[in-house]
C-alpha cells in the first residue's frame, strides 16, 4: 500500500507590528480622586440609610421638620442614593 505524504505544519508566527509595547502616560490616581470616589459611594449609602431611618418612618417628616423634603421625594430617594453609589463605582474603573 502506498504511503501518504506527510504535510509539514506551518508554525504560527505572531506579527511583531501588533506586539509593540505601549507606554502608559498617566500615573497613579491622586488622593482627591480616591476621596471623591469613596465619598460618593458612602454618600449614596448614607442617603438610603437616612431615608429608611428618618424620612420614611415619619420621625422627622412632620411640619416644619428638616427632612420633610426627603419624605416628599418618596421613591425617588432610591434613585438618588443608588445613582451616587453607581457613579462612585464607575469611577473605580479609572482608578490607578
Amino acid at each position: 500500500m502506498p504511503k501518504s505524504k506527510v504535510r509539514k505544519k506551518t508554525d504560527y508566527t505572531i506579527s511583531t507590528a501588533n506586539r509593540t509595547p505601549v507606554k502608559v502616560k498617566a500615573g497613579p490616581s491622586g488622593a482627591v480622586y480616591m476621596s471623591v470616589m469613596f465619598g460618593l459611594m458612602l454618600l449614596g449609602l448614607l442617603w438610603l440609610v437616612v431615608y429608611y431611618l428618618a424620612a420614611q418612618t415619619g420621625l422627622y417628616s412632620g411640619p416644619g421638620q428638616a427632612l420633610k423634603w426627603m419624605a416628599d421625594l418618596g421613591a425617588w430617594n432610591f434613585l438618588i442614593g443608588f445613582a451616587f453609589m453607581v457613579i462612585g463605582l464607575l469611577m473605580t474603573m479609572r482608578w490607578r
